[in-house]
């Protein structure tokens, strides 16, 4: 797999198909590359080329724990800089959960490079709010306190990344302790304090400024509710909502329908970007 080096991390990416519209597609949660690969195979059938990579923290890539953004804002950055350097910019970008708020940022932070917008999944509200706190920090906080760097690397999702890249373990050993949880801290906040916005770290003052062409298709579960999906998409001045999944379902995570509906989101990508491409 090709790496670049990016802002001091290095990156593992992919691109996956030979010529056409460049799109930069990102996975929700912690995932990596392998579980948006077969998405990007399909787009890249109907005649894109599709950059898929592991966010700093996550897959194969290298685990950098601080920074002086949000983890979000250094992810968007980083996409920048690794689609400046392949030349593929402006281009087409989208993400799902997680990966839609590092794509709407991307937009935000740098307007001049985006083609438009693929937002899928999209999370805001309470629930939301809390479960991911958790989830993305406060988990490894608590275990940072109570048994220090070797009780980080011993959690489920660091464990993946040392198995993924060895060298993964010394980076997050030779941090200090108290550093780590003030960064997490740090991360973390913006989900404390983002539960009355209309999609978590974006106001509504920001949506209304995206002027780029922008398809949301809002989730069904109560992470992504079908609700906060919509309601942004009437944020955005001409954005079109595609309902890929009509009904609501009581469970906090959905990710199995969203694999079978994917042949007809794929096809809903694709006559999007068509209809906006001139």
């Amino acid at each position: 797999m090709p790496t670049a080096q990016i802002r001091g991390a290095t990156i593992h990416y992919e691109i996956i198909g030979k010529d056409g519209p460049w799109l930069a597609l990102t996975p929700g949660g912690r995932r990596g590359i392998d579980d948006v690969r077969r998405l990007a195979e399909r787009v890249a059938a109907k005649g894109y080329r599709v950059v898929v990579h592991d966010r700093r923290n996550t897959g194969s890539s290298d685990v950098v724990l601080e920074g002086k953004d949000t983890e979000y804002e250094i992810w968007a950055d980083d996409l920048f800089e690794l689609l400046t350097q392949l030349k593929a910019l402006p281009c087409w970008v989208s993400g799902r959960s997680s990966g839609c708020r590092m794509t709407t940022l991307f937009m935000l932070r740098h307007p001049e490079a985006v083609k438009g917008l693929i937002l899928t999944g999209i999370t805001g509200g309470a629930f939301a709010c809390n479960r991911l706190a958790e989830g993305y920090y406060g988990q490894y906080i608590k275990a940072a306190e109570k048994g220090g760097m070797a009780a980080v690397c011993e959690t489920e999702h660091f464990a993946e990344l040392i198995k993924a890249n060895p060298a993964n373990r010394d980076r997050i050993m030779s941090m200090d302790v108290k550093r780590f949880i003030d960064s997490f801290t740090k991360w973390r906040e913006p989900f404390f304090t983002g539960a009355d916005l209309p999609m978590i770290g974006v106001s509504e003052a920001q949506l209304n400024s995206i002027k780029v062409p922008t398809l949301v298709v809002p989730g069904n579960d109560h992470t992504h509710d079908r609700p906060t999906g919509i309601k942004v998409g009437s944020m955005i001045p001409n954005a079109e909502t595609y309902v890929l999944l009509p009904i609501d379902r009581d469970m906090d995570l959905n990710h199995e329908e969203w694999v079978e509906k994917e042949e007809e989101l794929v096809a809903k990508m694709d006559d999007f970007m068509k209809k906006h491409a001139a």
